[in-house]
């Protein structure tokens, strides 16, 4: 019998470690203790999972950076970061993840990394939307145009504790790459500009890295893509 073992992000080893030595332990003492033990070892391995992508192939789509459902799409004003801070209208496209969802989450789009900031913040339970406001977040601009820009927001949630971003300001970054993971239970918001007409809707699932949100030119169709597999 053939067992394929999922894909674990590295932020998942040293929990799964921890569980597993603490299963064995269990497991010495009694049958019972070991099996009650086991469950959080697989639970972790089950929430760390990191699958590949089947990502499309094309500069001109913007895909969701996060797997779990849309909770919410509305007309935003945001004010990006800088010292000539301006004020733009976005369409943010906020998505709740689930402690059963992928976590980890995925670039919308090809581009340059504008700018990064961390604001501290409550823990609201990410179910509820003012965790977008309220919670301790990482706000992620991406320059995909001269003078356009999309930003994510990952935002920890009532038993998220940990954000984690593997990016660095101006590095280059394309779509479908992985750049980071909420630890148990979390939000991600992608402001898109409004003049792009988003193609999701509230109650969708999404797929990271391979639900398609918007795209930068109405001629754009998913027919006859190709795909790169992350």
């Amino acid at each position: 019998m053939c067992f394929n073992l999922p894909n674990i992000n590295k932020e998942g080893y040293l929990f799964i470690i921890i569980f597993f030595v603490v299963s064995c332990i269990a497991f010495s003492i009694s049958w019972g203790l070991g099996v009650t033990c086991l469950f959080p070892t697989l639970l972790c391995i089950y929430f760390f999972r990191d699958p590949t992508r089947a990502v499309p192939n094309n500069k001109d789509l913007i895909l969701s950076p996060a797997d779990g459902v849309i909770s919410s799409i509305e007309e935003v004003s945001y004010s990006l970061p800088g010292e000539n801070a301006e004020e733009k209208k976005f369409t943010c496209v906020s998505i709740y993840l689930s402690i059963l969802n992928v976590h980890v989450n995925r670039i919308p789009i090809s581009g340059s990394v504008k700018d990064i900031s961390y604001k501290k913040g409550r823990f609201v339970s990410a179910i509820s939307n003012r965790s977008s406001n309220e919670n301790e977040k990482q706000i992620i601009v991406i320059q995909y145009q001269e003078g356009k820009e999309i930003i994510v927001e990952q935002i920890a949630g009532f038993v998220a504790r940990r954000i984690v971003c593997n990016l660095k300001t101006s590095q280059s970054v394309k779509t479908g790459e992985r750049f980071g993971i909420i630890r148990f239970g979390s939000r991600v918001n992608i402001f898109i500009p409004s003049e792009i007409k988003v193609k999701v809707s509230k109650g969708q699932t999404m797929v990271g890295g391979e639900t398609v949100i918007a795209s930068l030119s109405d001629d754009n169709t998913e027919e006859n893509l190709t795909f790169d597999t992350i």
